[in-house]
Protein backbone atom coordinates (compact mmCIF):
# COMPACT_ATOMS: atom_id res chain seq x y z
CA UNK A 1 0.00 0.00 0.00
CA UNK A 2 2.82 2.39 0.89
CA UNK A 3 4.52 1.69 -2.46
CA UNK A 4 1.26 2.47 -4.25
CA UNK A 5 1.01 5.82 -2.46
CA UNK A 6 4.59 6.71 -3.40
CA UNK A 7 3.83 5.85 -7.02
CA UNK A 8 0.68 7.99 -6.82
CA UNK A 9 2.72 10.98 -5.62
CA UNK A 10 5.14 10.53 -8.53
CA UNK A 11 2.21 10.32 -10.96
CA UNK A 12 0.63 13.49 -9.54
CA UNK A 13 3.86 15.34 -10.28
CA UNK A 14 3.86 13.97 -13.83
CA UNK A 15 0.35 15.35 -14.32
CA UNK A 16 1.51 18.86 -13.40
CA UNK A 17 4.03 18.81 -16.26
CA UNK A 18 1.40 17.42 -18.63
CA UNK A 19 -1.00 20.17 -17.54
CA UNK A 20 1.36 22.96 -18.54
CA UNK A 21 2.11 21.29 -21.88
CA UNK A 22 -1.45 20.58 -23.05
CA UNK A 23 -2.55 24.08 -22.06
CA UNK A 24 -0.59 25.36 -25.04
CA UNK A 25 -3.09 23.66 -27.34
CA UNK A 26 -5.92 25.37 -25.48
CA UNK A 27 -4.11 28.68 -25.82
CA UNK A 28 -3.65 28.12 -29.55
CA UNK A 29 -7.40 27.55 -29.96
CA UNK A 30 -8.57 30.42 -27.74
CA UNK A 31 -5.99 32.91 -28.99
CA UNK A 32 -5.05 34.42 -25.63
CA UNK A 33 -3.23 32.85 -22.66
CA UNK A 34 -5.55 34.59 -20.22
CA UNK A 35 -8.61 33.13 -21.91
CA UNK A 36 -7.00 29.68 -21.95
CA UNK A 37 -6.20 29.97 -18.23
CA UNK A 38 -9.77 31.03 -17.47
CA UNK A 39 -11.20 28.01 -19.29
CA UNK A 40 -8.72 25.58 -17.76
CA UNK A 41 -9.31 26.82 -14.23
CA UNK A 42 -13.06 26.82 -14.81
CA UNK A 43 -12.92 23.17 -15.90
CA UNK A 44 -10.89 22.28 -12.80
CA UNK A 45 -13.34 24.12 -10.55
CA UNK A 46 -16.27 22.27 -12.11
CA UNK A 47 -14.62 18.86 -11.71
CA UNK A 48 -13.70 19.53 -8.08
CA UNK A 49 -17.21 20.80 -7.32
CA UNK A 50 -18.71 17.57 -8.68
CA UNK A 51 -16.25 15.58 -6.58
CA UNK A 52 -17.08 17.64 -3.47
CA UNK A 53 -20.80 17.14 -4.00
CA UNK A 54 -20.32 13.38 -4.45
CA UNK A 55 -18.26 13.26 -1.25
CA UNK A 56 -20.78 15.38 0.67
CA UNK A 57 -18.03 17.86 1.53
CA UNK A 58 -19.67 21.17 0.60
CA UNK A 59 -21.28 21.47 4.02
CA UNK A 60 -17.92 22.78 5.19
CA UNK A 61 -18.73 26.05 3.42
CA UNK A 62 -20.87 26.88 6.45
CA UNK A 63 -17.65 27.47 8.39
CA UNK A 64 -16.48 30.25 6.04
CA UNK A 65 -17.63 33.10 8.37
CA UNK A 66 -14.99 31.93 10.87
CA UNK A 67 -12.18 32.04 8.31
CA UNK A 68 -9.79 35.00 8.02
CA UNK A 69 -9.90 36.71 4.61
CA UNK A 70 -6.24 35.99 3.72
CA UNK A 71 -6.83 32.26 4.11
CA UNK A 72 -9.08 32.38 1.05
CA UNK A 73 -6.40 33.79 -1.22
CA UNK A 74 -4.38 30.63 -1.92
CA UNK A 75 -5.99 30.36 -5.33
CA UNK A 76 -4.23 33.52 -6.54
CA UNK A 77 -1.13 31.42 -7.25
CA UNK A 78 -2.86 29.17 -9.80
CA UNK A 79 -3.48 31.75 -12.56
CA UNK A 80 0.10 32.98 -12.23
CA UNK A 81 1.50 29.45 -12.52
CA UNK A 82 -0.78 28.34 -15.37
CA UNK A 83 -0.41 31.50 -17.46
CA UNK A 84 3.36 31.45 -16.93
CA UNK A 85 3.47 27.88 -18.22
CA UNK A 86 1.55 28.86 -21.35
CA UNK A 87 3.96 31.75 -21.97
CA UNK A 88 7.22 29.98 -21.11
CA UNK A 89 6.89 26.40 -22.40
CA UNK A 90 7.05 27.24 -26.14
CA UNK A 91 9.88 29.72 -25.57
CA UNK A 92 12.09 27.87 -23.10
CA UNK A 93 11.02 24.26 -23.53
CA UNK A 94 9.33 22.03 -20.97
CA UNK A 95 12.50 21.04 -19.10
CA UNK A 96 13.84 24.58 -18.67
CA UNK A 97 10.44 26.02 -17.71
CA UNK A 98 9.74 23.27 -15.18
CA UNK A 99 13.31 23.63 -13.90
CA UNK A 100 12.61 27.29 -13.15
CA UNK A 101 9.30 26.39 -11.50
CA UNK A 102 11.02 23.77 -9.33
CA UNK A 103 13.78 26.19 -8.37
CA UNK A 104 11.18 28.70 -7.24
CA UNK A 105 9.27 25.98 -5.39
CA UNK A 106 12.33 24.76 -3.53
CA UNK A 107 13.63 28.15 -2.43
CA UNK A 108 10.17 29.41 -1.45
CA UNK A 109 9.62 26.23 0.58
CA UNK A 110 12.95 26.76 2.31
CA UNK A 111 12.05 30.36 3.14
CA UNK A 112 8.71 29.32 4.61
CA UNK A 113 10.29 26.52 6.66
CA UNK A 114 13.40 28.33 7.89
CA UNK A 115 11.45 31.39 9.04
CA UNK A 116 8.29 29.57 10.12
CA UNK A 117 6.01 31.69 7.92
CA UNK A 118 2.26 31.29 7.32
CA UNK A 119 1.76 29.02 10.28
CA UNK A 120 4.47 26.49 9.38
CA UNK A 121 6.75 25.08 12.07
CA UNK A 122 10.18 26.67 11.96
CA UNK A 123 13.03 24.39 10.90
CA UNK A 124 16.75 24.72 11.48
CA UNK A 125 19.21 25.08 8.62
CA UNK A 126 20.99 21.78 7.99
CA UNK A 127 23.84 20.56 5.80
CA UNK A 128 21.34 18.61 3.67
CA UNK A 129 19.34 21.76 2.97
CA UNK A 130 22.45 23.71 1.96
CA UNK A 131 23.76 20.92 -0.29
CA UNK A 132 20.34 20.37 -1.83
CA UNK A 133 19.80 24.08 -2.49
CA UNK A 134 23.21 24.39 -4.17
CA UNK A 135 22.46 21.33 -6.32
CA UNK A 136 19.09 22.79 -7.42
CA UNK A 137 20.75 26.10 -8.25
CA UNK A 138 23.54 24.39 -10.17
CA UNK A 139 21.04 22.24 -12.05
CA UNK A 140 18.94 25.11 -13.33
CA UNK A 141 22.07 27.08 -14.30
CA UNK A 142 23.34 24.13 -16.37
CA UNK A 143 19.95 23.71 -18.08
CA UNK A 144 19.55 27.41 -18.87
CA UNK A 145 23.12 27.67 -20.19
CA UNK A 146 22.41 24.75 -22.49
CA UNK A 147 19.21 26.22 -23.92
CA UNK A 148 20.87 27.71 -27.01
CA UNK A 149 22.26 24.33 -28.04
CA UNK A 150 18.80 22.74 -28.04
CA UNK A 151 16.77 25.64 -29.45
CA UNK A 152 14.60 24.62 -32.43
CA UNK A 153 15.82 25.77 -35.88
CA UNK A 154 14.66 29.28 -36.70
CA UNK A 155 13.80 30.14 -33.09
CA UNK A 156 13.75 33.93 -32.64
CA UNK A 157 16.49 35.59 -30.63
CA UNK A 158 15.57 37.11 -27.30
CA UNK A 159 17.02 40.31 -25.84
CA UNK A 160 18.90 40.11 -22.55
CA UNK A 161 16.10 41.97 -20.75
CA UNK A 162 13.47 39.62 -22.20
CA UNK A 163 15.52 36.58 -21.26
CA UNK A 164 15.97 37.77 -17.68
CA UNK A 165 12.25 38.60 -17.46
CA UNK A 166 11.26 35.10 -18.54
CA UNK A 167 13.65 33.48 -16.09
CA UNK A 168 12.32 35.66 -13.26
CA UNK A 169 8.72 34.86 -14.23
CA UNK A 170 9.44 31.13 -14.09
CA UNK A 171 11.04 31.32 -10.64
CA UNK A 172 8.26 33.58 -9.31
CA UNK A 173 5.50 31.31 -10.66
CA UNK A 174 7.12 28.30 -9.03
CA UNK A 175 7.60 30.14 -5.74
CA UNK A 176 3.87 30.90 -5.63
CA UNK A 177 2.97 27.19 -5.30
CA UNK A 178 4.42 26.54 -1.81
CA UNK A 179 2.86 29.80 -0.58
CA UNK A 180 -0.45 28.59 -2.00
CA UNK A 181 0.00 25.27 -0.22
CA UNK A 182 0.73 26.95 3.12
CA UNK A 183 -2.29 29.27 2.83
CA UNK A 184 -4.56 26.40 1.80
CA UNK A 185 -3.27 24.35 4.75
CA UNK A 186 -4.48 27.10 7.07
CA UNK A 187 -7.87 27.07 5.35
CA UNK A 188 -8.02 23.29 5.64
CA UNK A 189 -7.40 23.51 9.38
CA UNK A 190 -10.51 25.69 9.62
CA UNK A 191 -12.84 23.84 7.23
CA UNK A 192 -11.63 20.25 7.90
CA UNK A 193 -12.46 19.26 4.31
CA UNK A 194 -9.54 19.18 1.83
CA UNK A 195 -11.75 18.84 -1.27
CA UNK A 196 -13.80 21.88 -0.24
CA UNK A 197 -10.56 23.82 0.19
CA UNK A 198 -9.56 22.81 -3.35
CA UNK A 199 -12.94 24.00 -4.69
CA UNK A 200 -12.52 27.38 -2.98
CA UNK A 201 -8.93 27.71 -4.18
CA UNK A 202 -9.85 27.06 -7.81
CA UNK A 203 -12.97 29.22 -7.64
CA UNK A 204 -10.83 32.15 -6.45
CA UNK A 205 -8.31 31.40 -9.20
CA UNK A 206 -10.98 31.28 -11.91
CA UNK A 207 -12.57 34.54 -10.77
CA UNK A 208 -9.17 36.26 -10.58
CA UNK A 209 -7.99 35.31 -14.06
CA UNK A 210 -11.44 36.09 -15.53
CA UNK A 211 -11.19 39.63 -14.11
CA UNK A 212 -7.66 39.97 -15.51
CA UNK A 213 -8.91 38.80 -18.91
CA UNK A 214 -11.76 41.33 -18.92
CA UNK A 215 -9.47 44.19 -17.90
CA UNK A 216 -6.85 43.33 -20.52
CA UNK A 217 -9.48 42.93 -23.23
CA UNK A 218 -11.14 46.23 -22.28
CA UNK A 219 -7.77 47.98 -22.52
CA UNK A 220 -6.96 46.19 -25.81
CA UNK A 221 -3.94 44.40 -24.38
CA UNK A 222 -5.22 40.95 -25.29
CA UNK A 223 -7.51 39.77 -28.11
CA UNK A 224 -11.05 38.55 -27.63
CA UNK A 225 -11.05 34.82 -26.78
CA UNK A 226 -12.12 32.60 -29.68
CA UNK A 227 -14.72 29.92 -29.01
CA UNK A 228 -15.29 28.28 -32.39
CA UNK A 229 -11.77 26.73 -32.71
CA UNK A 230 -12.33 24.81 -29.46
CA UNK A 231 -14.50 22.35 -31.42
CA UNK A 232 -11.49 21.30 -33.52
CA UNK A 233 -9.05 21.05 -30.60
CA UNK A 234 -7.57 17.57 -29.93
CA UNK A 235 -9.21 15.75 -27.03
CA UNK A 236 -6.01 15.95 -24.99
CA UNK A 237 -6.17 19.74 -25.14
CA UNK A 238 -8.86 19.54 -22.45
CA UNK A 239 -6.72 17.55 -20.01
CA UNK A 240 -5.23 20.61 -18.29
CA UNK A 241 -8.18 21.17 -15.99
CA UNK A 242 -8.38 17.49 -15.04
CA UNK A 243 -4.62 17.38 -14.36
CA UNK A 244 -4.84 20.48 -12.16
CA UNK A 245 -7.75 19.05 -10.19
CA UNK A 246 -5.95 15.70 -9.79
CA UNK A 247 -2.76 17.42 -8.62
CA UNK A 248 -4.49 19.52 -5.96
CA UNK A 249 -6.68 16.66 -4.72
CA UNK A 250 -3.79 14.20 -4.79
CA UNK A 251 -1.40 16.36 -2.79
CA UNK A 252 -4.09 17.15 -0.20
CA UNK A 253 -4.82 13.45 0.28
CA UNK A 254 -1.22 12.20 0.16
CA UNK A 255 0.46 14.66 2.52
CA UNK A 256 -1.29 13.46 5.72
CA UNK A 257 -0.52 9.84 4.76
CA UNK A 258 3.08 9.77 3.51
CA UNK A 259 4.18 13.18 4.79
CA UNK A 260 4.63 16.59 3.19
CA UNK A 261 8.38 16.17 2.54
CA UNK A 262 8.01 12.85 0.68
CA UNK A 263 5.00 14.16 -1.28
CA UNK A 264 6.82 17.30 -2.42
CA UNK A 265 10.01 15.39 -3.28
CA UNK A 266 8.17 12.84 -5.42
CA UNK A 267 5.82 15.30 -7.15
CA UNK A 268 8.75 17.55 -8.05
CA UNK A 269 10.66 14.53 -9.38
CA UNK A 270 7.66 13.54 -11.47
CA UNK A 271 7.43 17.06 -12.87
CA UNK A 272 11.05 17.05 -13.98
CA UNK A 273 11.15 13.57 -15.49
CA UNK A 274 7.96 14.15 -17.46
CA UNK A 275 9.08 17.57 -18.71
CA UNK A 276 12.34 16.02 -19.94
CA UNK A 277 10.39 13.33 -21.82
CA UNK A 278 8.02 15.91 -23.33
CA UNK A 279 10.96 17.98 -24.54
CA UNK A 280 12.95 15.02 -25.88
CA UNK A 281 10.03 13.53 -27.82
CA UNK A 282 8.36 16.82 -28.76
CA UNK A 283 5.06 15.64 -27.25
CA UNK A 284 1.83 17.69 -27.32
CA UNK A 285 3.08 19.55 -30.43
CA UNK A 286 5.91 21.23 -28.50
CA UNK A 287 9.24 21.84 -30.28
CA UNK A 288 11.58 18.88 -29.87
CA UNK A 289 14.65 19.57 -27.73
CA UNK A 290 17.12 16.72 -27.37
CA UNK A 291 18.24 15.63 -23.92
CA UNK A 292 21.90 16.53 -24.34
CA UNK A 293 24.53 15.67 -21.73
CA UNK A 294 24.46 19.16 -20.14
CA UNK A 295 20.65 19.07 -19.91
CA UNK A 296 20.76 15.55 -18.49
CA UNK A 297 23.32 16.69 -15.92
CA UNK A 298 21.12 19.65 -15.00
CA UNK A 299 18.12 17.34 -14.65
CA UNK A 300 20.06 15.00 -12.35
CA UNK A 301 21.23 17.92 -10.20
CA UNK A 302 17.68 19.29 -9.93
CA UNK A 303 16.24 15.94 -8.88
CA UNK A 304 19.09 15.17 -6.49
CA UNK A 305 18.86 18.62 -4.92
CA UNK A 306 15.09 18.41 -4.56
CA UNK A 307 15.27 15.00 -2.88
CA UNK A 308 18.12 16.12 -0.61
CA UNK A 309 16.29 19.21 0.58
CA UNK A 310 13.10 17.30 1.38
CA UNK A 311 14.37 13.96 2.62
CA UNK A 312 17.82 14.46 4.23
Amino acid sequence: MHTALLAAALLVGCLLAVQASVNLQLNSAVGTPYGASTIQLGVATGLLTVLAVAAGALGALGRLPDVEAWQLLGGLASPLYITSGILLFPRLGALAAVGLFVTGQMFASLTLDLFGLLGLERQDLSAGIVIGALAVLAGIVVIIRGMKATAPPGAPRTSSAGRVGRLALGVLAGAALPVQGAVNAQLRAQLKEPITVAVISFAVATFTIAVVLLVLYATRRTPKPRIAPLKKMPWWGWLGGACAAAYVTGTFLLMPTIGAAVTIALTVTGQQLTSALIDHKGLFKLPQRSLTRPRALGLVLLIAGSLTIQLV
